[in-house]
């Protein structure tokens, strides 16, 4: 009698053991999520992670045992211990994506059942989402594409045949991926779209963003200048102005102390712009930067209305910008600020430290005797710069505590910063208000897509002075010292042997076109498919007729484009013919032969191939070692155990000389 107690407790099957070919696919799979983050991991980590791979994989060649287990925890407590030190957290984006990666590492020190690799698939898979944490372009995507696929491929021979010749196991999770993206592409235009990202990112997140700062001291532009990324794009509504009149205005700095110039707060008060030129539209994509200010067209007129434009003309957002912005703009070029200006502003603008750079001091109470109009102290200044013997470079020297005495009359070599900071020295010290300006100045226009380039190395600093009746007025000692790099952009402003950017001088024709191309290609993705803002998914709703759509007609949606999709999938599965094996092409082909040998030795359904060669042989003497051996190669390929790769190419080049070697006609 066959029966058990029930309290009993049943045996457990054992976990089915990780096949031996697939480690090496695993493998791959962690170099293919990994290996990009060591582009932003700090050195030792990668080598550990390196090591440990090629520890794993030296063990696979010979077959060795693994190592014991507490061997592992220690390499673990030591690696955490170091992560703890080396990021002082075990929280946030770079400590936590460190974790990952040595977490898949390590986990491949322990492979033994088919489930240790899927939580290595599972890690891979949630890894491969961390790249965008540090890139969104399109060789990320293209990456991650690959590296799904063959994610994907692994799972397949993790689990199905891990014999599978590797091109069919890519292309099956390539028709799987294709398939996916359909729903892919439903789920980006149909999902509610939030103003922020779906989960709080870490402190840490957005750090790393390069741009401009709240504060300017000697040296930093020109740091600035050799970084050759995007600041932002512009695509004007008419015709672009002068590259001279290209000065988009960004911190406005008014306090100077230990030869720094830092932002400060003024009183809020809207600003007076008198427009003399006709307005210019225009709207900006400007890349993440981690801080409040947008990048306008001097001088602004009309602002998005999330923004802000200060007293100063400065636009602030009212967040720091962590992800890509697009904003629409209206300036005039030609205008007047602030002609009535506070007299709290003014004294703020003649502030200087006391007990520094007393010569420069003397030399602006000199030219304020001379002559104490406003207008001529800063012509007088602007003159000075150009007839002695000053030098635009970005290889200045380091300057001391009256910085501004070294620059003027010791080593007289500077960069934008180090003119604009000695221009409103010199204006102060002689009674007249001024402060600095940072932003960018110039662009290159884009041939492929019209928009307008500007880069980090077009990062500028100038001055504004305020004159009676006049108000605010730029002035750029810069154009005085180097005018090229005004009218032609920083590389025709420094000499041959100064650091830029790689492709800032490059001549080659072929090798610019091939910039813009991309660039231009990077633009189009950033603009519709990172940009796709919850605006831009209202708009293509209404389109669609969800004049006002809330959550529910969303879902509704949502849920009726899966479901046409499943439908149109499964009438197009069941519509496909299947794809036979070689072996089952050959074998058909083979019966139809013989059926038009003779009606009556046609295969039945529930023939098999062995019982039917045995047929034929009986019906046909002659034929009987032929369809015999067909019928046996057949059978092995089709039911017998694997074969390697070769002797199943083997057999098969057999069956299909066998096959031609048929009769056409019925032996007598």
């Amino acid at each position: 009698m066959n029966w058990r107690l029930p309290w009993r407790r049943q045996r457990r099957p054992l976990p089915a053991p990780l096949p031996h070919s697939v480690l090496p696919w695993l493998l791959l799979c962690a170099l293919a999520t990994a290996g990009p983050h060591t582009l932003h991991q700090p050195l030792w980590l990668t080598a550990i992670a390196g090591l440990v791979l090629a520890w794993r994989a030296w063990l696979w060649l010979r077959q060795l045992p693994l190592p014991p287990r507490w061997l592992l925890s220690l390499v673990s407590l030591g690696s955490l211990a170091a992560i703890v030190v080396e990021y002082r957290t075990l929280l946030g984006r770079d400590a936590g994506v460190s974790l990952l990666v040595l977490f898949l590492a390590l986990k491949l020190m322990e492979l033994r059942q088919r489930r240790d690799g899927v939580v290595v698939l599972m890690l891979g898979y949630f890894l491969l989402l961390t790249h965008y944490f540090h890139s969104q372009s399109i060789p990320t995507g293209l990456w991650m594409l690959l590296a799904l696929v063959l994610l994907t491929a692994t799972l397949l021979r993790l689990h199905g045949d891990d014999r599978a010749r590797p091109l069919a196991s890519l292309r099956y999770a390539g028709v799987l991926t294709l398939q996916a993206l359909p729903f892919m592409l439903v789920l980006y235009l149909l999902f509610p779209r939030t103003s922020g990202p779906l989960w709080g990112l870490p402190r840490d997140a957005h750090a790393g963003l390069s741009g401009l700062s709240e504060t300017m001291a000697p040296g930093s532009l020109a740091n600035l200048i050799q970084n050759g990324s995007i600041a932002f794009r512009v695509q004007f509504q008419g015709e672009t102005p002068p590259r001279a009149q290209l000065y988009w205005r960004g911190p406005v700095l008014d306090h100077f102390a230990d030869g720094v110039w830092r932002a400060r707060f003024l009183p809020h008060r809207k600003p007076q712009v008198e427009a003399r030129g006709p307005e210019v539209a225009y709207v900006t994509t400007l890349e993440p930067h981690n801080q409040r200010w947008l990048l306008a067209l001097d001088s602004p007129t009309a602002v998005p209305a999330e923004a802000s434009i200060g007293h100063d003309l400065q636009v602030l957002a009212p967040a720091p910008l962590t992800s890509r912005s697009r904003q629409a703009f209206r300036s005039v070029l030609d205008y007047r600020h602030n002609r009535q200006e506070q007299p709290l502003v003014l004294q703020r603008a003649l502030q200087l430290p006391a007990e520094r750079n007393p010569r420069t001091r003397e030399l602006a109470e000199q030219w304020r005797r001379a002559d104490p109009r406003p207008a001529s102290l800063v012509q007088r200044a602007l003159a000075h710069f150009r007839q002695e013997p000053f030098f635009y470079t970005l290889r200045a020297p380091l300057l001391g505590r009256d910085g501004v005495d070294e620059f003027l009359f010791a080593t007289r070599r500077g960069f934008c910063e180090h003119y604009a900071s000695a221009f409103v020295v010199l204006m102060r010290a002689a009674g007249v208000p001024a402060r600095v300006v940072t932003g960018y100045q110039g662009g290159d226009i884009n041939p492929v897509d019209g928009y307008l380039t500007v880069r980090q190395s077009d990062a500028h600093a100038w001055a504004e002075v305020w004159l009676e009746d006049q108000g605010w007025r730029r002035v750029d000692p810069t154009a005085a010292i180097s005018p090229a790099r005004i009218e032609a952009g920083i590389a025709a402003a420094l000499p041959d042997d100064e650091a830029l950017p790689l492709l800032a001088r490059v001549d080659l024709d072929w090798l610019v076109r091939l910039r813009h191309r991309w660039e231009a290609a990077n633009n189009a993705w950033n603009q519709w498919v990172l940009g796709y803002t919850p605006e831009r998914q209202r708009q293509l709703l209404s389109r669609l007729g969800l004049q006002q759509p809330d959550w529910r007609n969303m879902s509704a949606a949502l849920a009726a484009a899966c479901g046409l999709l499943l439908l149109l999938l499964t009438l197009w599965s069941l519509g496909r013919r299947p794809r036979l094996a070689p072996e089952e092409r050959l074998w058909q082909r083979f019966c139809r032969r013989s059926a038009r040998l003779a009606p009556d030795l046609a295969r039945a359904p529930w023939e098999g191939p062995l019982a039917y060669g045995r047929r034929l042989g009986q019906r046909l003497p002659a034929l009987a070692p032929q369809a015999e051996a067909i019928a046996g190669l057949y059978a092995t390929l089709r039911y017998g155990p694997p074969l390697a790769p070769r002797d199943r190419q083997q057999l098969l080049e057999r069956l299909a000389a066998c096959i031609r070697e048929l009769p056409s006609r019925r032996p007598s």
